[in-house]
């Protein structure tokens, strides 16, 4: 999937979940294996042509991912439009209870 349909894809899994629900994101390095690493013993050479990322976002019921260079995501507009896209849909995240936590704190001293 492409970098600008994830992004709409995105763009509907948060508002999906808008009411009720979430949306989890990752974001981790991905060296373009397929494949598990072999055991000690068995020798493959794998060298990765390039670094990158592996975006995945999940709803619990739909799973979209796409995979982007390294080198583009620093320079890549359409990174400026996903920590866009972010910013607008974390309105719904539910404040820390300040209470609890300082009762925690005073038991422990």
């Amino acid at each position: 999937m492409s970098v600008s349909q994830f992004l709409t894809e995105l763009t509907r899994l948060f508002q999906k979940c808008r009411t009720s629900g979430s949306v989890v994101i990752t974001l981790k390095k991905y060296d373009g294996r397929t494949k598990p690493v072999p055991r000690k013993g068995h020798s493959e050479s794998f060298e990765p042509a390039d670094n990158k990322c592996l975006l995945r976002a999940s709803d619990g019921k739909r799973k979209i991912s796409t995979v982007v260079t390294i080198c583009d995501l620093i320079v890549y507009v359409s990174f400026q439009a996903y920590s866009n896209l972010l910013r607008a849909h974390m309105d719904g995240l539910k404040k820390k209870d300040k209470k609890s936590k300082s009762k925690k704190t005073k038991a422990t001293q």
